[in-house]
């Protein structure tokens, strides 16, 4: 594929969408990454976009539009959002060989109206709420969704949760479970001590970590009230949750409400090369999470050889396959997860057990698998063209 041009349609260039196409880089002549950007973020592009370390043949374009998060807005967004991306191919004269779409909705729409209208082959990635949540909200929203999935060469869902999903609708493109890959570059053992000295983080306190948004669906309100019940009977235990969000001033309320302040802090969002030095200061990692499609965090951490304590959430399962990585708990449950969380800082935990786990979800592995797919949509793609010409 040296010679060929990918173009991708994503609602972001971070974490685990740009660690996976820069790790494939390499193997394209050029990578066009054209990122939906809502206006508004025009003003803070680093919560959309991190370019950071981005190789030369990797280039990110802003596809910016306005539009009201609502159902009824962000259904209709898909026609505005292809009309940009087609607009912006065309100012600028993008040639590309394949399509990759990251979620169903609304690039995925986007990936789909592209390959109608230029006949490349096209593949789209379902990640979480674009496939366990959009196709069945109602009548309109599964059509819309089917079209996208029907419309690709080839499915790639990152949990075999989200596949069971995909099996409820009317679909009959072939589906590929590729799990959201980490970088071993980044994510691996270091001291403790130095990472806690370099955090200001105490030396003497069990430091439970969580990483997400601050968001509803994240848990995070769960994990405080969880923090209450265990601090009722240790003192030695501090959470950090890294994170932004809108939910932000709602949990500092809660954290002081419940006398928490000493034991719970929201340090706020960092740098993602920054992440693992958190996850090797702590002790244990928690997910309290209500729904998962995967949780690519969760890995990060095990590969910094630490135990994860996660919910019942859909892909955490698929990770917390047995006790030696960590203990699973019910959503919305905070005693079930204080329970868990004692459990775990108690545990004497065997790190590489958990690190030879985590190696199973190397980007390298993730990598393989993308080509291999890559090349047999590009071969059917070839062959229904030689069909046509013999013809």
């Amino acid at each position: 594929m040296s010679k060929k041009s990918l173009l991708v349609i994503s609602n972001h260039y971070l974490t685990f969408i740009k660690d996976q196409f820069e790790i494939i880089s390499e193997y394209f002549e050029n990578i066009n990454v054209l990122v939906r950007f809502h206006r508004y973020y025009s003003l803070f592009p680093e919560k959309l976009i991190d370019l950071a370390n981005k190789p030369l043949n990797v280039n990110c374009i802003k596809s910016p539009m306005i539009y009201i998060p609502t159902n009824s807005s962000y259904i209709d967004l898909g026609e505005k959002h292809f009309e940009i991306v087609d607009q912006i191919i065309r100012e600028k004269n993008l040639k590309f060989d394949l399509i990759h779409s990251h979620f169903t909705w609304s690039s995925g729409y986007v990936g789909a109206k592209l390959k109608e209208k230029y006949g490349v082959p096209f593949v789209v990635t379902a990640h979480g709420y674009d496939i366990y949540d959009l196709p069945f909200k109602d009548d309109k929203w599964n059509s819309k969704i089917e079209y996208v999935l029907n419309s690709a060469d080839a499915i790639i869902t990152v949990s075999k949760s989200n596949l069971e999903c995909i099996k409820k609708l009317d679909v009959k493109t072939p589906v590929t479970v590729i799990p959201n890959g980490y970088k071993d570059d980044l994510f691996y053992p270091l001291s403790p001590y130095e990472c806690r000295r370099s955090l200001g983080l105490p030396s003497d306190k069990k430091i439970i970590l969580s990483v997400g948004n601050l968001e509803e669906v994240k848990g995070h309100k769960y994990l405080v009230e969880a923090m209450g019940h265990i601090v009722k009977t240790r003192k030695d235990v501090i959470c950090c949750i890294v994170g932004g969000g809108k939910l932000e001033n709602k949990l500092k309320k809660q954290i002081k409400s419940a006398g928490l302040q000493d034991h719970v802090k929201l340090v706020g969002g960092k740098p993602h090369n920054e992440i693992p030095f958190w996850m090797n200061a702590c002790d244990v990692f928690v997910l309290p999470s209500l729904r998962e499609s995967f949780g690519v965090v969760q890995i990060e951490a095990m590969a910094c050889g630490k135990p994860v304590v996660a919910t019942n959430n859909g892909g955490s399962e698929e990770i917390i396959s047995s006790n030696n990585y960590g203990y699973l708990a019910q959503p919305g449950n905070s005693e079930m997860l204080a329970e868990k969380i004692t459990l775990a800082i108690d545990h004497k935990w065997h790190s590489e057990k958990i690190l030879e786990f985590a190696n199973k979800f190397n980007l390298e592995n993730q990598k393989k698998q993308i080509l291999d797919l890559y090349s047999l949509v590009g071969d059917k793609n070839e062959s229904c063209i030689n069909r046509s010409i013999s013809n």
